[in-house]
């Protein structure tokens, strides 16, 4: 009876897989052979995807440590024409334990954008694979998809570690893609990947020189509103709140006296308490992007806010504050996660765009990494730093205060950029590095202004300046 109830099971279950193959249902599916993985990757039409699309793209996991059962989410978007000659670039967002899938791909430089009724997709007109093909990764394991069969790794995070994992990542994922194997690429990020991604540079560089060769092609990074120094990012959040008039001068004062020095991940019982005092004063808006609206909480409230944002076309549609509730609901559904190819058996019960448990348990955090600026500029690649200049969380004047203890010596002067004419930030090239602010974006530069984002990724692709002033004849 026993053996009997075992064919059955068997019986069944094949006959499952192959009505799946059959009707185009993506399947979790492991192989030890890398391209035939990489065949399993690939993601067909996605939930709520009303178009067609000119590019593959693939989506799965990588193990990193196999003694622990550390794995790593990835979705990977090819170019949308001729992607052969284009690059790679890597998109990290920071958190510490937000996902890239969440921010990155789905609310910024993703092609795939998620509609307010959370379930239709739309095409993003400005995304990045216009120009590069696309590398997400869910980093460290306790963020998105990304997962452990070991269950304290989620508590033991740290930066060493996830730029460790992040390399392991990188060498084995090129083992999964050949063809991708010498291209160049660049890695770029946002806020605490402003840690993560000179790290993983740094680790890739000191791995190609005890290796002796280009085992990854790294040829530049770039970060955006980024966490790098805590004693100028301290100081230049609190100047910034206090110019834009959104704290008094008392709350300034005691921010500057309680929480200089301070760690951005781990702060005192004071700091905490007086920058409860300065979040009060703010109100509610958006310290991410002070002068748009915030999210709703009621959500009838905020689907009548996104009726009257929505205009016709998606060149010219408005800024959307509740993206973020998009996405938590739109990957939680399961035909989503079947489609991207999440193993159900290691599937988070509930996906959230950051992880509180990742971020709370958070272990080592360098106070600066102007150190491995100092090391990876003399190495040669190319670095740029942007920054939206409307965020109050890592706002500009923290960028500046940070570029500026490099004591790096300028090579351009200080001019505004332009985007169709018009004034899209200002730029400053240093001798190793060049500053793009980007004018009226928040923390999210690729959210609050895509077409400027993809202007400046173009420009930072191609290794020129940010466009000049476009002339302008007599007549």
């Amino acid at each position: 009876m026993g053996m009997a109830k075992a064919r059955l099971d068997f019986a069944l279950k094949l006959f499952t897989i192959v009505v799946n193959l059959h009707l185009g249902i993506a399947i979790s599916s492991v192989s030890t052979d890398p391209l035939a993985q990489q065949r399993l990757d690939r993601v067909e039409k996605l939930p709520g995807q009303t178009f067609n699309v000119s590019f593959e793209h693939y989506s799965g996991y990588v193990t990193v440590n196999e003694e622990s059962g550390r794995a790593l989410f990835y979705w990977f978007i090819e170019a949308v024409e001729d992607p052969d000659s284009k690059p790679l670039v890597l998109w990290l967002n920071g958190g510490p334990g937000c996902s890239s899938i969440a921010f990155g791909e789905a609310e910024e430089v993703g092609p795939f954008h998620i509609e307010p009724d959370a379930k239709t997709l739309y095409l993003n007109p400005y995304s990045w694979n216009q120009v590069a093909n696309l590398l997400f990764i869910d980093s460290p394991v306790g963020v998105g998809f990304s997962y452990s069969n070991t269950s304290s790794d989620l508590l033991t995070n740290g930066d060493k570690r996830t730029a460790h994992d992040s390399l392991e990542f990188l060498l084995k994922w090129f083992e999964r893609f050949p063809q991708y194997r010498g291209r160049d690429f660049y890695i770029t990020g946002e806020s605490y990947a402003g840690h993560y991604v000179p790290q993983l540079s740094q680790a890739i560089v000191r791995y190609n020189f005890a290796k002796r060769e280009k085992a990854i092609n790294l040829k530049g990074y770039m970060v955006g509103n980024a966490l790098t120094d805590d004693h100028h990012d301290h100081l230049g959040v609190f100047e910034f709140m206090w110019s834009a008039g959104l704290i008094s001068d008392e709350t300034y004062k005691l921010l500057n006296l309680l929480c200089d020095f301070q760690s951005f991940v781990h702060t005192s019982n004071s700091c905490d308490k007086i920058l409860d005092i300065a979040s009060e004063e703010l109100g509610n808006i958006d310290a991410y992007s002070i002068y748009t609206p915030p999210c709703p909480a009621n959500v009838s409230q905020s689907n009548q806010l996104q009726k009257r944002m929505h205009t016709v076309g998606r060149i010219n549609q408005k800024y959307d504050p509740c993206t973020e509730k998009h996405s938590t609901v739109y990957f939680n559904s399961p035909e989503v996660q079947q489609a991207l190819h999440v193993n159900p058996d290691h599937a988070p019960s509930k996906w959230e765009t950051c992880s509180e448990v990742v971020y709370s348990t958070w272990k080592d955090s360098p106070v600066s990494v102007l150190d491995i600026y100092r090391e990876l500029i003399h190495s040669g690649l190319r670095i740029w730093v942007f920054s939206g200049d409307t965020d109050a969380v890592i706002p500009i004047t923290s960028t500046r205060y940070s570029i500026d203890a490099l004591k790096l010596p300028t090579i351009g002067p200080w001019r505004a950029w332009y985007d169709d004419g018009e004034v899209g930030g200002w730029t400053q090239e240093y001798a190793g590095l060049t500053f793009v602010s980007v004018r009226g974006a928040g923390h999210e530069v690729p959210l609050h202004r895509p077409k400027q984002a993809l202007t400046l990724i173009k420009s930072f692709l191609s290794g020129l300046s940010m466009p000049s002033p476009e002339l302008v004849s007599d007549s």
